[in-house]
């Protein structure tokens, strides 16, 4: 079973206390550790699979206070390191009455920017599912981090897995947040993809048409996730398997994304990467049930749903 290495940011979500005003109108926010993959890592070592993030916070209350969080959640933080050359990374959160978010990042440079490709401990890459999304692929000391990274797990029986998970708002070019995604699509195994994504990074409303600019470089299996509808896994050879979703009362969307590739990626390990259609659907529908539960709670980290609760939710 191959564990799970997951890099980036790892930052602080500001959550607000009232659901459909503006950012400029709520009157108070509440602290929530967050940042994509390091909600991945969690939502993985709840499935059972070891996990280990790669990353940088500042020498501060905010990054003593994530990688506290982390080690409570079983996350190996070993390879965590903490500068005083920023602070860390804060993101200000305002949701719609249905749960929708809209963002305003504190970082350029915030700490996790500022980890370089020096600081990546390799042994750690070697056999492992690795993961990253492209929030921290802007030109920064992080992305060549991420290319050594890549590179050294691709060439020690590694298996790579990207999430673009886009933030529009934190490139003013979007010509070149475009361009660098389409850059590292082809180092990776696994594309995860929520579909109203696909216009962005293909150019293409259709599916089909969106999915032979997917199939580029190493990418063997793309996952495309809509929401409350479920998603389903692509392969190379055109084949297709479609999981059904899960209804719920929304709160707060943030991490639900992560909570589903983490719990993917974690079920995948669990039968050595054996991308059959029964193992791809079991996969799947684990991953659709918790991340809809996520969307059931406030924040990134502290809403993905224990085993125990993944397990009563499908008992209901």
């Amino acid at each position: 079973m191959k564990h799970i290495v997951c890099m980036g940011e790892l930052l602080i979500d500001f959550i607000p206390n009232d659901k459909g005003v503006k950012l400029s109108e709520v009157t108070g926010f509440t602290k929530y550790p967050g940042g994509a993959p390091a909600n991945v890592c969690v939502a993985a070592k709840k499935a059972g699979v070891d996990s280990y993030f790669l990353g940088q916070v500042g020498k501060d209350s905010f990054g003593d206070f994530l990688i506290d969080t982390l080690q409570t959640e079983q996350v190996d933080t070993s390879y965590i390191h903490q500068t005083d050359k920023a602070k860390t990374a804060l993101a200000f959160v305002s949701l719609t009455k249905e749960g929708e978010r809209d963002f305003i990042f504190y970082r350029d440079p915030s700490a996790d920017q500022l980890y370089r490709s020096s600081q990546v401990t390799t042994n750690i890459l070697k056999e492992s599912i690795f993961h990253f999304c492209s929030v921290s692929l802007s030109d920064y000391p992080i992305k060549n981090a991420h290319i050594k990274a890549i590179n050294y797990a691709k060439s020690h029986g590694g298996f790579i897995s990207f999430d673009p998970n886009l933030r529009l708002s934190l490139w003013s070019d979007h010509a070149a947040y475009k361009k660098v995604v389409n850059e590292f699509i082809p180092l990776a195994d696994l594309l995860k993809i929520s579909n109203d994504e696909l216009l962005f990074i293909t150019g293409e409303y259709d599916e089909e048409k969106a999915l032979l600019k997917l199939f580029v470089g190493d990418v063997k299996y793309v996952i495309i996730t809509h929401g409350k509808d479920g998603s389903s896994l692509h392969f190379k050879d055109a084949r297709k398997v479609y999981q059904p979703g899960y209804k719920v009362s929304v709160l707060d969307t943030t991490g639900a994304g992560d909570a589903f590739i983490g719990s993917f990626l974690a079920e995948m390990s669990k039968v050595d990467l054996d991308f059959n259609e029964l193992t791809v659907s079991k996969a799947l529908d684990v991953a659709n049930a918790k991340a809809a539960l996520t969307t059931t709670k406030y924040g990134g980290i502290s809403a993905i749903p224990s085993e125990d609760e993944y397990q009563k939710f499908k008992k209901r």
